[in-house]
Order: C-alpha cells, then structure tokens, then sequence
C-alpha cells in the first residue's frame, strides 16, 4: 500500500473510533508526513529520470506533474508521454541512426532519408522487421523544402538547416514514388543515403557488411565460419594470398563463404558516383562484381542476384534464423527479410534501444533477462520500436535491481 493510502485510511480509521481518534489521526499524520514528502520526491525525480533519458531534455513543469500522478499506477503510460514527445524523435531517434548511414559510424553526418524513414516508422508503429524490405520512404512535409531527388540530399539536409520539427512533418509515401519504379526497393538498404555509402565503388560487400552492423549488431569478424563451402567466394579473392593457401582457407574463407552467396543479392545495384544517383539494371550484373578476376580464375562468377543463407548451418545458426522462410531467393528486399526476421535482429535493436535510453549496455544479468523479456514482447506484438524504447527506460529508471 502507498503511503498516501496509508494515511487516509488510517487517519479515517481513527477518527471514527473516538473524538480523541482525531488527535490521533493528527499525530499519525504527521509521523507519516516526511515518508509521504520522500515519496513524492521518489516518484517526481523518477518521472524527472524517465522523460530525460527517453527525450534527452528535461520535462517541463505540467509534463512532470502529470508524468508523477501516473508514476505509481501506470508508468506506462508515463513513459508513452515521453515518447511521444518531439525530442524523442528530433534528437534521441536521430542520433542513433546517423551512424548508420556512413562508414565512420558518425553521428556529424547530414539528415538524410534513411534516417527520416527509420524515424517515421517509429513514429507511425511500422513494424520494424519490414525495415530492410519494404517499399517504404518518409519525406518531409516543411514550407521552402526543395523536393526529395534521387540526385541529391537537399530535400533533408536543408530541413536541418532550417529546424524543421521532424516529429510533425514526417510524410509516409514509397520510394517507388519519389524515386521511380525501377528502384527494386528494399526498405532503408534501397534509401539514398544507404546507397551512396555502401553501394558506391567496391564490391557491394560494404552493404552486406554494415547492414550487418547495424541491423543484427555483428560484424564480420564475429561471424567467420571456415566450415561452409566455398564455392560461390568471387573471383577477386586470391586463394593463395602472399603465396599461402593457408591465410585462404583459415581466414578469407570464414568471411567470403558466408558473404558471397548472400551480397549476390545486390548484383544489380550501383551508386553512380557521375550522376550521384543509385543505378539499379534488372537482369544485369554490375561489373564491380568481375572485378580481379585473375587474382582466383577458378573462383565464381556471379550470373544473377538469386542469394542463399550458408549461415543457417553451422554456428552462425545462432543468430537464430527464421525456419518458416526458405533461406533462399532473389534480390535486395527479400535478403532485407531473411535478415530481418532472424532473433539476432531484434535482439540488435533491442539492445540499441536499451543503451540510447539507459546511457550503458545490458551488464548483469537481471539486465539478460529484461532485454530477453523486452525482445520477445518485440516480436510478438508487431515489432514496435517506440515501445522497445518505453520498456527499456522504464526498467533502467524504475524497475531496475
């Protein structure tokens, strides 16, 4: 029983049993006073602690007084005002996935549309686990904006400029519909901004590479597996690099058999770096994909997009792929899927939820066990993000051990 509870009743309690209970209910009142001080403290300094790591900025003075009225009852719906707050979106939502839209990792990187559309699709509850797949893009809705291009960033980059509230411009449409019907879009892989870091130059490993990173928290590295066969490793990768077969076959062999059969899936992608447009040719293979060719002539020759998961066996079954998908297809969006219905996936975006909001990751294992109860909920009510970040600041600001 709260405090509050406590005094009314037992204050009432008194004073119906005599006349001299009401000198008792005072006295009790005034024991009691003090804890009740420290109680509205507790729950004010809480609500303080949730609304700031949620927006980053501290409530003003009606937010807080409604936040700490729901704080005993229904912090929930404490944490939902918070969330719905524009610095929410403006700085906390932005600032996490501007790294992903470079190779630095940088967070001083102009706004862009992978960042918008990421943002937006918090915003409105898009299910997340179609965010590598579907034909989906947010522009925004300002006075003076230039339109969204395919040949540039103006459009986003001078909404930051000129402080346009993200949070209440955000425009659902597709980018089918901005950027044209030829696009093959694959949700934030096919943004422009993805494209123009990773689809620019190389190999197209890059976008494989750092989809990874930001969407199932690995990094290659983390993933080798000198178990799979080898026989779709591109040509550019020397099998006897230095004259030793052995740096092949126990080092490039735990990246390349794994990677190659899926980056296959961007075999039509290029970003132009003459037009500064994302080029996608149906049916044609891009030449950055015959690249070296002499470096392994009996290495593969990539013919078309069709993609396979080698991960599915081995130990990077882990990563706990979705066993109702065939692990196979072809194409950008549908590896998007394959990647993004696996566990690791959501438990990569859980946990970047989880140290945006409590400032730390997970360290103990109470801290195991809520982000496990935060991901499951995750995946089974519709992969929300925005109540990803509720629940992880309400169990860092008040249910934490």
């Amino acid at each position: 029983m709260d405090t509050k509870t406590q005094i009314k009743l037992e204050g009432a309690r008194l004073a119906r049993a005599s006349a001299a209970g009401a000198l008792c209910a005072l006295a009790v009142i005034s024991s009691l006073a003090p804890r009740l001080a420290h109680a509205d403290a507790a729950s004010r300094a809480a609500a303080t602690l949730l609304y700031t790591r949620i927006t980053g900025v501290p409530p003003d003075a009606a937010t807080l007084t409604t936040m700490e009225g729901m704080m005993a009852g229904n912090v929930q719906g404490a944490a939902a005002i918070a969330t719905a707050a524009p610095q929410f979106y403006n700085v906390t939502l932005k600032n996490i996935f501007l790294p992903a839209t470079n190779r630095d990792q940088s967070v001083f990187v102009p706004l862009n549309d992978y960042v918008v559309t990421a943002i937006g699709m918090i915003k409105d509850d898009v299910p997340f686990n179609t965010a590598l797949s579907a034909d989906i893009l947010y522009t925004l809705n300002a006075t003076g904006l230039p339109a969204p291009s395919t040949a540039n960033n103006d459009h986003y980059a001078n909404a930051e400029t000129g402080n346009v509230d993200i949070s209440k411009s955000l425009v659902k449409t597709s980018q089918t519909a901005v950027y044209g019907s030829t696009i093959a879009p694959a949700g934030l892989i096919t943004t422009r901004a993805s494209s123009s870091a990773f689809f620019i130059n190389g190999t197209n490993r890059a976008m494989f590479r750092f989809t990874l990173i930001n969407h199932l928290c690995k990094d290659m590295e983390q993933v080798q597996d000198t178990s799979r066969p080898t026989d779709q490793i591109r040509q550019d990768v020397a099998s006897s690099p230095g004259g030793d077969s052995r740096v092949y076959l126990n080092n490039c062999v735990g990246c390349h058999s794994g990677m190659d059969p899926m980056a296959r899936a961007f075999a039509y992608y290029n970003f132009n770096t003459t037009t500064a447009m994302t080029e996608y040719k149906a049916g044609m293979v891009n030449a950055k994909y015959f690249i070296n060719s002499s470096n392994n002539k009996f290495g593969f020759v990539t013919p078309d997009d069709t993609w396979s998961n080698r991960w599915r066996a081995g130990p990077n079954s882990a990563l706990g792929f979705d066993s109702t998908l065939p692990g196979t297809g072809k194409g950008a969006a549908s590896l998007g899927a394959e990647l993004a219905a696996s566990d690791a996936f959501a438990d990569c975006e859980v946990q970047k939820a989880f140290k945006a909001v409590c400032l730390r990751a997970p360290s103990s294992q109470a801290d195991a066990t809520a982000v496990g109860t935060i991901k499951a909920a995750f995946k089974a009510n519709g992969y929300k993000m925005k109540q990803v970040f509720a629940d992880a600041a309400v169990y860092c600001t008040v249910t934490a051990p």
